[in-house]
């Protein structure tokens, strides 16, 4: 008997996936609950498993298609016996000699090495295996998962080259996504061979990067150039000593220390960067230091084991303040001395375009995946709602003075910082509970009313906006919803955030007076209905009780969707939540 498999539900808004890739083919035998299919949404990649053991016995739906909830991608016979293994291929003929490591000029794998000539009486002998490179199927390297809604990578670049000896567990390669950085490792201790991917190459998850070839000693034998064999009876020459932290005499650059990473294995600007300053550094974050002349060492790192981001830079261009106070060593010129000497030479000066300019007018830059998917949900809640924004101003004299008077006492019972996130979080839930309707959402040609204050808080990170929930906040406590926020925003920065903490938000709060801003209308975040957008507070004349006085003032905005909401009941909560704030004491009584 055939069983369908169809495409599951996606989550909240999410109506279609794209087939990522085919992890069986048809005629194979699966098991129960073993994954058949990859498939990408906007917002993470699933797999689909296979609800009772058996064959697949067809598949529908080619890979890089389009499908949408409950569309049919393959048929599994249920029960079905699974086929006979196929002969053992990891044993090496008899007459084939060893495996070569993968270096340029290495014979090709299925071409056995000569073997030396037979005597009179005797039969042809097959050539023995070199030390530590076994005639027997390497380990391949892929791409490993990367995390949720992350589907590729960027090769920052090779930590280990071909024909080099690796651990177990030792990196080999550094790839670089929109939201992290991190290190793939050696399965197997041998030697790296072919290296399939070059640095600055997009990849996507499980794209075979390279092979190793396992059983070798690291550092047992190396390389003999331009054979891409291992000599036998050889002992690993002693590496390049590193450069000297602060040598009294200038030190030649030697370039055989030097990773590259510029197309076709040359040393790029970015590499001279990373070497003379010690540093790892992404392709992408070593031409943005080289561009700018930067020195990498005065550069405060935020990424993992102190590596430098290419937020890390950006801040730094931007607020050249925070540069640390180290003495300027300039970079040395390629080619002659490492940092250190005492008259180091001075930076280049950067070549001028044919216009006369420094750089050029235009970058091209792709677009990440997140930032794609930014564009496409605003577009289409500009393009769904019939969005309209209204606007207020609150007095914010007596949160500040109430925060000020027990913000101390408030950390130390609590251990956690008092803001004004919290108090507007609770005279939010306080209007929506007066005005239920800002509080609904529009779903088909039905009206669906919350009865939950799911509240989400819209967080700048470096890879984009991210919106996750703090979930009952009428339930929660002052210190409960500054502690969860504080949570949330620490793994939104580390791009830690899962799907479920991003979905169910009744309602959304964003500040852009953090940035600045004086007044803004934000764009709802559907399925929601509304947004309340915060800004920046400003000493302003006022006129009260016939007086003109000063007062930190902010402007309020709230968008809505007019189809639900009429403007009264926008108006009204507004004006509930500027009560609110003014009178803060309301919302510890319940007033």
């Amino acid at each position: 008997m055939a069983t369908d498999i169809v495409v599951p539900t996606l989550g909240e808004s999410v109506s279609e996936a794209t087939v990522a890739r085919w992890l069986k083919q048809p005629g194979e035998a699966v098991k129960q609950d073993e994954a058949l299919v990859e498939l990408e949404t906007d917002k993470v990649t699933l797999e689909v498993n296979a609800p009772t053991a058996g064959v697949l016995s067809e598949v529908l739906v080619p890979q890089g298609q389009t499908v949408e909830v409950g569309a049919l991608l393959a048929r599994l016979e249920a029960g079905a016996a699974a086929p006979a293994p196929k002969a053992a291929t990891k044993k090496a003929p008899a007459a084939a000699g060893p495996e070569p490591v993968g270096t340029r000029g290495a014979p090709k794998a299925e071409e056995p090495a000569p073997a030396p000539a037979p005597g009179p009486t005797q039969s042809p002998a097959p050539a023995p295996a070199k030390a530590g490179v076994p005639a027997a199927g390497r380990v391949e390297v892929k791409v490993p998962t990367l995390g949720e809604s992350v589907t590729e990578a960027i090769v920052a670049r090779w930590i280990r080259q071909s024909g080099d000896a690796v651990a177990a567990d030792e990196p080999i390669v550094e790839l670089e996504t929109d939201k992290v950085t991190l290190e793939v490792n050696a399965p197997v201790a041998g030697v790296l061979g072919d290296v399939k991917v070059a640095a600055g190459a997009t990849v996507e998850v499980g794209a075979l990067l390279a092979s190793i070839a396992p059983g070798a000693a690291p550092g047992a034998a190396t390389v003999a150039p331009g054979t891409g064999t291992i000599p036998e009876n050889k002992e690993a020459p002693a590496p390049a000593p590193a450069p000297a932290a602060a040598p009294a005499k200038a030190q030649a650059l030697d370039p055989r220390q030097v990773s590259r990473t510029a197309a076709g294995g040359r040393i790029g600007a970015g590499d001279l960067v990373a070497f003379l300053s010690g540093q790892p550094l992404s392709p992408a974050v070593a031409k943005l230091v080289a561009d700018n002349n930067l020195d990498p060492s005065r550069i405060p790192a935020s990424g993992k084991d102190g590596r430098l981001t290419k937020d890390d830079v950006l801040q730094v261009l931007q607020n050249p303040g925070l540069l640390k106070p180290a003495p300027i060593a300039n970079l040395a010129k390629p080619g002659l001395t490492a940092p250190g000497g005492a008259k180091p030479a001075p930076a280049p000066a950067p070549t001028p375009t044919p216009s006369g300019e420094a750089h050029p007018r235009e970058e091209r830059v792709k677009m990440t995946k997140l930032r794609q998917t930014i564009a496409r949900r605003l577009k289409e809640a500009q393009n769904t709602a019939a969005m309209l924004t209204t606007f207020n101003e609150v007095d914010m004299s007596a949160v500040m003075a109430l925060r000020s008077q027990h913000k101390d006492a408030f950390e130390k019972k609590h251990g956690v910082k008092l803001g004004f996130t919290s108090f507007f979080a609770k005279a939010v839930v306080a209007a929506l509970q007066a005005v239920p309707g800002v509080n609904g959402r529009i779903e088909g040609d039905e009206i669906v009313y919350a009865h939950h204050y799911d509240l989400g808080m819209a967080v700048s990170t470096p890879s984009g906006l991210m919106v996750p929930v703090i979930r009952d906040c009428d339930a929660k406590s002052f210190a409960d919803i500054e502690r969860a926020l504080g949570e949330l925003a620490a793994k939104a920065r580390d791009g830690k955030l899962s799907l479920p903490e991003m979905q169910g938000g009744t309602f959304t709060i964003t500040n852009g007076g953090v940035f600045g801003s004086l007044l803004s209308t934000p764009i709802i975040n559907p399925p929601q209905s509304a947004i309340l957008g915060l800004h920046k507070i400003e000493e302003r004349p006022i006129a009260l009780k016939g007086k003109v006085v000063i007062r930190p003032m902010m402007y309020l905005a709230v968008s809505y969707d007019h189809r639900l909401i009429d403007g009264r009941e926008a108006v009204t909560f507004l004006v509930k939540v500027k009560e609110a704030i003014e009178a803060p004491e309301t919302l510890l009584l319940g007033l």
